[in-house]
């Protein structure tokens, strides 16, 4: 009985924890979620559409706070612009728990198993806005 007692305990005390925790994870503050994708066939226009238009159906996700989908901008070539990337994504959140919401919501998970052959590589930038 002390046994299941101290669990009992213990398993209070952290989700507790867990939950302070996970408040001051961000503390109130909106965050912005970038994401890069490299693409197995950067040339095949087709795959780049059906790439954007899976990525446009995330702004269902009640989250969502703003989509944009953009690919690299034809800018100047400097030694500090990556262009090794052929889509990205930028998603505004209200909340890192809004954006841990969004990554385990069926629409996204159905867009990961969807569209990920389209891709080689995804590099992620989350950060917190000031």
């Amino acid at each position: 009985m002390k046994q299941v007692l101290f669990i009992a305990l213990f398993l209070v005390g952290y989700t507790i924890n867990a939950q302070n925790t996970h408040v001051s994870r961000n503390d109130g503050k909106q965050m912005i979620h970038h994401v890069y994708f490299t693409l197995k066939n950067p040339d095949s226009v087709q795959n780049k559409q059906n790439l954007k238009e899976g990525l446009q159906s995330l702004a269902a996700i009640q989250e969502v706070r703003h989509l944009i989908i953009g690919e690299p901008a034809p800018t100047f070539d400097r030694e500090v612009i990556a262009s090794d990337w052929h889509i990205s994504e930028v998603i505004y959140f209200d909340s890192v728990a809004d954006q841990d919401a969004y990554q385990i919501d069926p629409i996204h998970q159905l867009f990961v198993k969807n569209y990920s052959h389209l891709w080689s590589k995804v590099v992620v930038y989350d950060i917190l806005i000031d």
